[in-house]
């Protein structure tokens, strides 16, 4: 008995159709999108730049009053300045913080894309309904899959690198926004429409305020799932902790991987405890207001 599945179609016309017709789009808008992505790229150098400037005590100190301003928390920020003095120590300093500079940038561009994004799907169901499964696909699809064609545009480097970890990031920020929005309370839009509010005043007066708790677990989300792409992303040129760990791959090290391992969840214990405790004030904060 033949076990083979039959062959219906001819697969590797498929292949060469797609193949082809993404070669003629990096012929003819390669070089166009170089260019368009050229300020993002000095972005993301002079933050990276900018952190490698800095003394290492400075850039300790400041994430520290940082961490201590979003938690009230000086354990936290002890913790913090320990957390960062080690990922010295362990000579992670200058990959860590190219690693925060990627993961800023990519962060920041996923949240201008994703809440308007999150926006327009709390406002129609049409659009909702094409963009969940779009969302679904973006998570699901794996991340190998979506480097070829940006590797391919931009060739190996920090671009691609930004480019699949927005890709990978931004469903979160999208998704809860969506929810976060939907969720408000329909007496609260009753009352509100009917003081006359214009649809604008609604959004950002009263839906986006009491949205901004599920908004803020989304850039949570969004925060760490950017950090996680760390690693893949140095096989195309990112540079950073990943680029250590794959080194340590590489040659077999175990304590580069080790150590650039640890020095990743350092960054992920400060940046998500953060993250948690912005969203956590902002609920309290509209708890007052009512």
């Amino acid at each position: 008995m033949d076990s083979n599945f039959p062959e219906l179609i001819e697969s590797r016309e498929i292949r060469g159709t797609i193949d082809d017709g993404f070669n003629w789009v990096v012929i003819e808008f390669g070089e166009a999108l170089e260019i368009a992505f050229l300020p993002v790229l000095r972005f993301l150098n002079s933050i990276e730049n900018a952190l490698l400037w800095l003394p290492w005590y400075l850039v300790v100190l400041l994430l520290a009053l940082f961490a201590y301003q979003a938690t009230r928390s000086a354990k936290f920020a002890g913790g913090t300045i320990v957390m960062l003095f080690l990922t010295g120590l362990f000579g992670m300093w200058e990959p860590a913080m190219a690693t925060i500079a990627l993961m800023l940038v990519a962060t920041l561009l996923a949240v201008i894309v994703g809440i308007p994004l999150g926006i327009a799907m709390s406002r129609s169901n049409v659009f909702q309904g094409i963009l969940t499964p779009v969302l679904d696909i973006m998570q699901t699809l794996p991340i190998f899959v979506y480097l070829i064609p940006f590797v391919m545009l931009f060739g190996p480097g920090k671009i691609p690198a930004l480019l699949a970890t927005i890709v990978f990031a931004v469903p979160p920020v999208i998704r809860l926004t969506n929810l976060g929005i939907r969720q408000v309370d329909r007496e609260v839009m009753e009352a509100v429409v009917a003081f006359g509010a214009t649809p604008r005043q609604r959004l950002f007066s009263v839906q986006i305020p009491l949205a901004l708790p599920t908004i803020m677990a989304g850039i949570n989300q969004t925060t760490m799932m950017s950090l996680s792409m760390v690693v893949i992303a140095s096989m195309i040129g990112a540079g950073g902790l990943g680029y250590q760990v794959l080194q340590g791959i590489q040659r077999l090290e175990v304590s580069r991987g080790l150590l650039a391992g640890i020095a990743i969840v350092f960054l992920a214990v400060i940046f998500d405890r953060v993250a948690q405790a912005y969203g956590r004030k902002m609920q309290q904060h509209l708890h007052l207001q009512k």
